[in-house]
């Protein structure tokens, strides 16, 4: 991973019509809170997005480490393309589900060896995803290594397995796509065909995205602090949804102008 100082004075949105706009959730759209399900989305943002998709004829997508169920539920009633579990299932622009297959019994067997250590310490919480295993020890951050080290061990000689670290949260993930690998599929296809990708996330697990994004000549954008390679920062998603605005007011003038 090739890191760098981000710049932190966005980019001047001169032809944001022509931008595809990807977002990751937690710590993006929504703050991060101690517990996954107590998330919520401030009509601010809904608003946001809605403008967004409308300027953007529906380009605009969620990248996410959550399933896509879950995603429904705290954005309702806006309904956007999303990518779930870190690119296992993704639902296209069109509506079209895309479930690639993955280790069902390995996940069982890792869940089976977590579910000892959740029982034995308060605090950690074990969320079981679609295609993957979610062990959160927010409430615990002290017991970082000792979930680590239990993860480590409960994947151990699971070839199908990835294991990927975020934000007080380690993952096993069955399958091996990663959010760069979303994004890209998303471009192949209508309405992001064509289009600049801007993706914006906050998390370790985003880094994959800010890669491709990079790649493709888009912008990339980490909200808050921590290493990245992502071109631009922002301190908070107050800041970013700023932005947002500036992208949908710039778009509306560009229509009466033209």
């Amino acid at each position: 991973m090739s890191l760098r100082d981000p710049n932190t004075s966005l980019p001047e949105p001169n032809e944001p019509q022509n931008f595809a706009l990807f977002f990751d959730f937690d710590g993006t759209l929504a703050d991060i809170v101690e517990r996954p399900e107590d998330v919520e989305v401030t009509e601010a943002t809904r608003e946001a997005l809605t403008a967004l998709r409308h300027s953007l004829e529906g380009a605009v997508a969620i990248i996410t480490g959550r399933d896509i169920a879950a995603i429904d539920r705290f954005l309702t009633p806006v309904r956007l393309p999303v990518a779930g579990v870190h690119g296992l299932t993704r639902r296209d622009a069109t509506g079209q589900m895309h479930h690639p297959e993955y280790d069902c019994e390995a996940l069982k067997i890792i869940e089976t060896q977590l579910e000892r250590l959740v029982a034995e310490e308060t605090g950690l919480l074990l969320e079981n995803k679609q295609g993957a295993l979610a062990l959160h020890y927010r409430l615990r951050p002290e017991l970082e290594g000792v979930c680590l080290e239990a993860m480590e061990r409960a994947v151990n000689g699971m070839p199908s397995i990835t294991v990927r670290r975020g934000k007080m949260v380690i993952e096993a993930v069955g399958h091996a796509g990663n959010k760069g690998e979303a994004i890209e599929s998303f471009l192949n296809e209508k309405p992001f065909a064509g289009r600049v990708p801007v993706f914006a996330g906050d998390d370790l697990t985003d880094e994959d995205g800010f890669a491709s994004v990079n790649r493709l000549h888009g912008i990339s954008i980490k909200v808050g602090q921590g290493d990245t390679q992502a071109r631009y920062r922002v301190q908070d998603r107050e800041e970013l949804l700023s932005w947002l605005n500036a992208i949908i007011e710039r778009i509306g003038n560009n229509h009466e102008q033209s």
